[in-house]
């Protein structure tokens, strides 16, 4: 009988891009396996186009308790031989709760389940090694190491593999100025992005601003100042903006779920903290420099100008020497 396999993951993109290594290894762990990924709306597509899963399901935050015992009662009825709560959180500890007394296997971080981790530990942890210290804990073979910047990190070759050739000629910088609208001081102020693009731009690249609909106004305010900077904001898809991370030369953005998907691209990236997260916890993962301070409104242009340009001008040369 085949097994079945059900995967948590519910958001946000930062979130789901750093999961990638953990699907990835479940896949192949659970090769003849039927693998359900529980998630929500804004990343069934990404999900049902990448390689991991046999079947993606959307209402992983029911709305009402209508929708929650729905999901309690599908989950029953599906018989799922292992769990995978890569969300482990109150809200998927309370679904495990839902299932007893006979829950299925699972690994998360619930209590009286299976395969449960130790919550101080994975305090400390980034979600690359949280995320493998978990599936080596469930037993999921072959184990990973979870040494601090040593777990494997994305690999975005099944998205990137309509890409046809090089990088263009171009040298394009990317600027992500946008975060969460309920993490605010997550965000460097638009004039000093904006400043940022006058600078790149003197130097030769060509600008774009990537970003939601959300983020048209800071956009529309960034060209006020630097009108030469491309505003592509609203307009690129996931798969879209994993494309310009592969062709960009440099990417600049606060601490976001785009500057994860770009930085696993290929991108170089500069990545502004603030008090607000930490990064050791949660940066992208890949040719990625930090620079944090508690207060982002205090971090200067020319700083941020002279890492950026650090990193263009290091990774122009690797290329031009490969």
């Amino acid at each position: 009988m085949t097994r079945r396999i059900l995967v948590i993951k519910l958001s946000a993109l930062g979130d789901m891009v750093l999961s990638m290594p953990a699907f990835a290894r479940l896949r192949a762990a659970e090769a003849g396996a039927h693998i359900t990924l529980l998630t929500t709306p804004p990343y069934a597509d990404l999900a049902r186009r990448s390689p991991w899963f046999d079947a993606v399901e959307t209402d992983g935050r029911p709305r009402s308790l209508t929708d929650w015992l729905a999901l309690v009662r599908r989950l029953r009825r599906a018989r799922f031989d292992r769990v995978y709560d890569l969300q482990a959180n109150d809200r998927t500890n309370l679904l495990f709760q839902a299932l007893r007394p006979h829950p299925p296997f699972w690994s998360g971080m619930a209590a009286g389940c299976a395969a449960r981790g130790d919550r101080r530990r994975r305090a400390t942890m980034h979600v690359l090694e949280r995320e493998a210290d978990q599936l080596n804990l469930a037993g999921v073979l072959p184990p990973v190491s979870t040494d601090p910047g040593k777990a494997p990190g994305p690999d975005l070759a099944w998205m990137l593999a309509s890409l046809d050739g090089p990088r263009p000629a171009e040298r394009l910088a990317l600027l992500v100025p946008g975060a969460s609208p309920r993490r605010p001081l997550k965000l460097w102020p638009a004039h000093s992005f904006a400043t940022l693009a006058l600078a790149l731009q003197a130097e030769g690249l060509s600008v774009a601003i990537i970003g939601g609909d959300a983020e048209r106004t800071l956009a529309a305010g960034i060209q006020t100042q630097a009108p030469a900077t491309i505003d592509l904001t609203g307009r690129t898809d996931l798969f879209q903006l994993a494309e310009l991370g592969a062709r960009a030369v440099l990417a600049v953005g606060n601490d976001t779920g785009p500057m994860h998907l770009i930085a696993a691209a290929g991108a170089p990236c500069l990545t502004l903290f603030s008090g607000d997260s930490d990064p050791a916890r949660n940066a992208p993962r890949g040719r990625v420099r930090i620079l944090q301070r508690q207060n982002l409104a205090d971090l200067r242009s020319e700083v941020v100008l002279a890492e950026a340009l650090d990193l263009w001008r290091q990774g122009d040369i690797a290329i031009r020497a490969s």
